[in-house]
Protein backbone atom coordinates (compact mmCIF):
# COMPACT_ATOMS: atom_id res chain seq x y z
CA UNK A 1 0.00 0.00 0.00
CA UNK A 2 1.52 3.50 -0.55
CA UNK A 3 0.12 6.58 0.54
CA UNK A 4 -0.63 9.21 -2.23
CA UNK A 5 1.04 12.82 -1.77
CA UNK A 6 -0.92 15.88 -2.77
CA UNK A 7 1.16 16.71 -5.30
CA UNK A 8 2.08 12.73 -6.97
CA UNK A 9 -0.88 13.12 -9.19
CA UNK A 10 -1.16 14.45 -12.46
CA UNK A 11 -3.83 16.79 -12.40
CA UNK A 12 -5.31 19.91 -15.04
CA UNK A 13 -3.98 23.35 -12.85
CA UNK A 14 -7.38 23.96 -10.98
CA UNK A 15 -8.21 27.77 -9.99
CA UNK A 16 -6.67 30.52 -11.13
CA UNK A 17 -3.92 30.61 -13.67
CA UNK A 18 -1.96 33.75 -14.26
CA UNK A 19 -0.41 35.22 -17.86
CA UNK A 20 2.89 35.61 -18.38
CA UNK A 21 2.76 39.06 -18.09
CA UNK A 22 0.93 38.58 -14.68
CA UNK A 23 3.67 36.25 -13.10
CA UNK A 24 6.36 38.83 -14.43
CA UNK A 25 4.27 41.33 -11.81
CA UNK A 26 4.48 39.21 -9.43
CA UNK A 27 7.81 38.41 -9.78
CA UNK A 28 8.58 42.27 -9.48
CA UNK A 29 6.38 43.03 -6.91
CA UNK A 30 7.82 39.97 -4.79
CA UNK A 31 10.84 41.44 -5.23
CA UNK A 32 10.30 45.37 -4.36
CA UNK A 33 8.55 43.78 -1.18
CA UNK A 34 11.96 41.79 -0.47
CA UNK A 35 14.37 44.79 -1.16
CA UNK A 36 11.84 46.88 1.12
CA UNK A 37 12.30 44.10 4.03
CA UNK A 38 15.86 43.91 4.15
CA UNK A 39 16.18 48.17 3.80
CA UNK A 40 13.98 47.73 7.13
CA UNK A 41 16.50 45.33 8.41
CA UNK A 42 19.69 47.20 7.62
CA UNK A 43 18.03 50.50 8.97
CA UNK A 44 16.92 48.61 11.88
CA UNK A 45 20.57 47.37 12.59
CA UNK A 46 22.19 50.11 12.11
CA UNK A 47 20.04 52.17 14.44
CA UNK A 48 21.11 49.61 16.82
CA UNK A 49 24.47 49.82 16.18
CA UNK A 50 24.59 53.91 16.46
CA UNK A 51 22.89 53.47 20.04
CA UNK A 52 25.41 51.31 21.23
CA UNK A 53 25.78 48.77 23.97
CA UNK A 54 23.01 50.38 25.81
CA UNK A 55 20.39 48.97 24.36
CA UNK A 56 21.52 45.59 26.51
CA UNK A 57 21.69 47.81 29.91
CA UNK A 58 17.75 48.09 30.17
CA UNK A 59 15.90 48.08 33.42
CA UNK A 60 13.94 44.12 33.59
Amino acid sequence: MSIAMAGDEKKPQEGIVLTPEQKKRQRERSIAIALALGVLVLLFFAVTLVKGPVVLQRPL
